[in-house]
């Protein structure tokens, strides 16, 4: 019997009961990733120690790489709104001064 031959009422049953029934089984499953971890985690403190370090510095190196990323497009940008400022100079019949040497 398929789910459109029910009435309404039973449909929403239904439907209750399959919804309990997927949040019975993530329950389960959280408390069993969860009752993993904290026994990885009581097994073997000094690789976690040394998971945490390695951690630690692949942040700072991402972090250092996101600053590279960010300068060069301020950098970028800096030079885009130069080039701008330069047309529009010479529109004027102006232009920056550029002391050399």
């Amino acid at each position: 019997m398929s789910t459109e031959d029910l009435p309404e009422t039973e449909k929403s049953f239904h439907r209750n009961l399959i919804l309990k029934k997927m949040l019975d089984r993530w329950r389960n499953a959280h408390t069993l990733c969860l009752w993993q971890t904290t026994l990885s985690q009581r097994r073997n403190p000094y690789a976690i120690l040394r998971i945490q370090e390695s951690m630690v510095q692949e942040l700072a190196l991402a972090n250092k790489q996101l600053l590279m990323v960010r300068q060069a497009a301020l950098h970028q940008l800096f030079e885009k709104e130069h080039q701008q400022y330069q047309r529009e100079l010479s529109q004027m019949g102006k232009a920056f001064y550029v002391e050399r040497f």
